[in-house]
């Protein structure tokens, strides 16, 4: 069986560089392996409050985000179980703002302790994060088996900018939440796919262009609990985001690929005045204003 989770992660270093680390304990999936603090993002919840919470839950410390560090994902099979779970992991770099350090009581982790990485036996994620080897994901033994339904999705989406500036759109299909408005090119990560991988994917499906995603630009989320789907069965939705800088460097015209009766009905190229115009998902017009200003600086 195929599951899914969102977590959100805090990388905190002190001053000689060490970095602060949880020890897994016997009622994690993984026990005696080291992690960054943090964990699974709740129903609704937005993953900067996400991550703030777990820290603090599981370290005793208040901490603030200053920046995001990178976005991954990866799979592993649940011990003694047939579960394949995979987990969309949000790092975000944060600093020490108060609390007094303490163990988490009766959790899935028993220690905390500013580490040395290379000194511990670290979960592959963590390792990866902080540039040390990683051990590769597992393949489940039915890799085309459809992932257990949740009302939790997650995606990656693009600023999308070709090189005379124009912005690719794309228009939410009917019976999709949002209908009719023109959003972000991007959707929801596959089963065992990286967010870059998806987006690029997602790029080519909704648009038929070929794009270098560079920069990851931030996160963002929507919970909406009386969307209906496209079955027009009401679902509690709540879709977090990660949100990356792409370039087209040869675009052509932009023409819908993906199958019918997928979540896009129409997709174009636009100039920035035009594309303010429009109707627009909340992201996509955060996003615009963002590339304004940077037009503005440039």
């Amino acid at each position: 069986m195929k599951v899914r989770r969102i977590g959100a992660y805090g990388l905190c270093r002190d001053e000689t560089g060490r970095v602060l680390l949880a020890h897994n304990s016997e009622l994690s999936a993984f026990p005696g392996l080291w992690t960054l603090p943090g964990g699974g993002v709740e129903q609704g919840e937005n993953p900067d409050d996400a991550v703030v919470r777990e820290f603090e839950e599981e370290t005793g410390l208040r901490v603030r985000i200053t920046g995001l560090h990178s976005a991954t994902a990866d799979v592993f099979r649940l011990p003694h179980t047939d579960m394949w779970e995979h987990t969309d992991r949000i790092i975000y770099d944060v600093e020490y703002l108060g609390g007094q350090l303490r163990d988490e009581v009766a959790g899935t982790t028993d220690r905390v302790a500013w580490v040395t990485p290379s000194d511990v036996a670290l979960m592959p994620f963590t390792a990866g994060v902080l540039g040390l080897p990683v051990t590769p994901s597992d393949v489940p033994d039915d890799p085309g088996e459809a992932p257990v339904r949740s009302n939790q999705r997650f995606g990656a989406y693009g600023m999308v900018t070709d090189p005379d500036g124009r912005v690719l759109l794309t228009q939410i299909a009917p019976g999709y939440p949002g209908a009719g408005r023109w959003h972000l090119p991007g959707g929801g990560t596959d089963h065992g796919e990286i967010p870059e991988v998806a987006l690029t994917r997602e790029l080519l499906e909704e648009a038929g262009q070929h794009g270098r995603v560079t920069t990851l630009l931030g996160t963002s989320h929507r919970h909406d609990p009386a969307a209906v789907g496209p079955e027009g069965v009401p679902v509690n939705w709540h879709v977090v985001r990660v949100l990356y800088r792409v370039h087209v460097d040869e675009p052509t015209a932009a023409v819908v690929l993906e199958e019918e009766g997928g979540s896009t009905s129409a997709v174009g190229w636009f100039d920035q005045v035009t594309a303010r115009e429009l109707a627009l998902t909340e992201v996509a017009a955060d996003v615009l204003r963002r590339l304004e200003r940077e037009s503005a600086h440039q």
